[in-house]
């Protein structure tokens, strides 16, 4: 979100308690954040789960995780269904999308948030705030598949490189994710990001 914008929000929310979102973030924490949905589709997509985890420096703070379930909506269908494996039998005590979005955002706050294709996530994410709270989400966003290219990009410039998660996951030594569980995706997205930017960047010769 440009500066215009921000300090547009700002005005307009100053007696509202989601005002300070817009303040730029000054600690040393992120969130990663992954979502699973009716489709592929950012703009009709509706949300299934939503999970974040905590990024503190060099650590992952799995105790401070959240993993939301909403009720079943009415896009779902055995298309989805066969991807991420939750019915609508197993939505059954999910919340309604208010508190789903509000327990996230209380959550998240400002801080900047982690994922891989994270713009999916968000895009899907700012319809539902809009709608719900008049406002997109503010927070900064980093992907990590991105950083990932960045590094292979400076050992290796012009090549062709894997970008999948499981790749990525495999080259760097990580545990290979279960893919299509939002809980799972955050933490693997969190170790990707710990590694990268604090750990050491394994010979190519393992990719």
């Amino acid at each position: 979100m440009n500066l215009l914008r921000r300090y547009w929000y700002q005005r307009k929310l100053k007696d509202n308690p989601y005002g300070q979102l817009f303040n730029r973030y000054q600690g040393d924490e992120l969130v990663s954040v992954d979502c699973e949905t009716t489709s592929l589709d950012p703009h009709s997509a509706e949300l299934v789960t939503i999970a974040a985890t905590v990024i503190k420096n060099n650590r992952i703070l799995t105790s401070k995780s959240i993993h939301l379930t909403l009720r079943a909506p009415i896009s779902l269908d055995a298309n989805s269904i066969a991807i991420h494996r939750i019915r609508h039998q197993d939505l059954r005590a999910g919340l309604d999308e208010k508190e789903a979005l509000t327990t996230l955002l209380n959550f998240i706050g400002n801080r900047p948030l982690v994922g891989y294709h994270i713009r999916y996530d968000k895009t899907i994410l700012d319809r539902y705030y809009r709608r719900l709270f008049g406002f997109a989400l503010p927070n900064k966003l980093v992907e990590v598949s991105h950083l990932y290219h960045d590094r292979l990009e400076r050992l290796l410039p012009n090549a062709y490189y894997d970008l999948s998660l499981e790749a990525i996951s495999r080259h760097l030594d990580l545990p290979v994710p279960e893919r299509h569980d939002a809980l799972e995706d955050t933490i693997t997205a969190a170790l990707i990001y710990v590694r990268l930017k604090h750990g050491d960047f394994p010979t190519l010769r393992s990719a």
